[in-house]
């Protein structure tokens, strides 16, 4: 039970945010190319293998990012406790995990057409250089953002088998959306992460958070202004568009503390009800 504890807090398993995070471009995708015409069988197949695949590979890469960071993580109040940082679980044992659970991974993975697959394998190296990315660029959380996000293009070419502009443009937009609520995680350890010398938007930016985060959420929406013109979703599509903006200016904006560690990550949080409200804003445009 010791043993299964650790694992559990090792893949922050207890932390459904972070899988959910990168569940929800997934499913934003297989929504928008889905067919609700046809079977719906297919439908929750796909996406409870996107759910699966997101579950599998952000524990996976938790223990890579442990791995890579312990010694950053000991020097951190937050962090410092982590199983790999306080010496609970050995590096070797870590890693032992992190391979067995890319291996289940791929077993979900070539369940899907080969295109899917080989796109899929080609960002491997984006998901395991981000813990890196934060020793050379005060711009980890755009890399975050791009590895996070890549779902939503495997997820449209899933049913597709092929890929087109409107879920680059998507894509695009969602990698702001990301850009944006890791900052807000970032400011937790801003000090921390001043101290030990390493890099994030949230040091950059943290004279003018608010600015920032507003251009960057102007831009996600904006995507999804644009993609609901391209899929000639009725108006209202555009209409319910109003909740999740107001969701981010209001919520995690302008009631922003970003000197608050517990109002950043409720506000980080937050993003879980974002993810599904665009999620319901899409099936309004395909279905209505």
């Amino acid at each position: 039970m010791n043993q299964l504890n650790l694992f559990i807090e090792l893949t922050r398993l207890k932390k459904p945010i972070g899988f959910m995070l990168l569940f929800w471009p997934c499913i934003w995708g297989l929504t928008l190319v889905y067919d609700f015409n046809s079977s719906l069988s297919d439908y929750f197949f796909f996406g409870s293998l996107f759910l699966a695949g997101s579950i599998l590979m952000r524990s996976a890469g938790c223990i890579v990012n442990d791995v890579v960071d312990k010694n950053f993580d000991k020097k951190v109040e937050r962090t410092k406790n982590r199983p790999v940082a306080s010496g609970k679980v050995s590096v070797r044992l870590a890693l032992i995990y992190s391979i067995l659970l890319c291996g289940l991974a791929f077993l979900v993975l070539i369940n899907f057409n080969k295109f899917t697959i080989y796109m899929a394998l080609l960002s491997m190296p984006l998901a395991f250089t981000y813990p890196l990315m934060k020793r050379i660029t005060y711009w980890p959380q755009l890399f975050l953002g791009i590895t996070f996000n890549y779902g939503l293009v495997l997820a449209w070419i899933s049913v597709s088998n092929e890929i087109s502009l409107t879920p680059l443009i998507f894509y695009a937009g969602a990698i702001f959306w990301t850009l944006g609520y890791d900052t807000i995680y970032g400011f937790q350890d801003i000090k921390d992460d001043e101290i030990i010398g390493v890099k994030s938007t949230s040091i950059k930016f943290k004279n003018d958070p608010k600015r920032f985060l507003m251009f960057c959420y102007l831009i996600f929406i904006g995507s999804l202004i644009v993609v609901g013109i391209i899929m000639n979703f009725k108006i209202f599509y555009f209409f319910f568009l109003i909740v999740p903006l107001i969701l981010l200016i209001k919520n995690q904006i302008i009631d922003l503390k970003i000197t608050n560690t517990l109002n950043c990550l409720k506000k980080f949080k937050s993003n879980n009800l974002l993810g599904f409200l665009i999620l319901v804003n899409i099936l309004i445009g395909k279905l209505i």
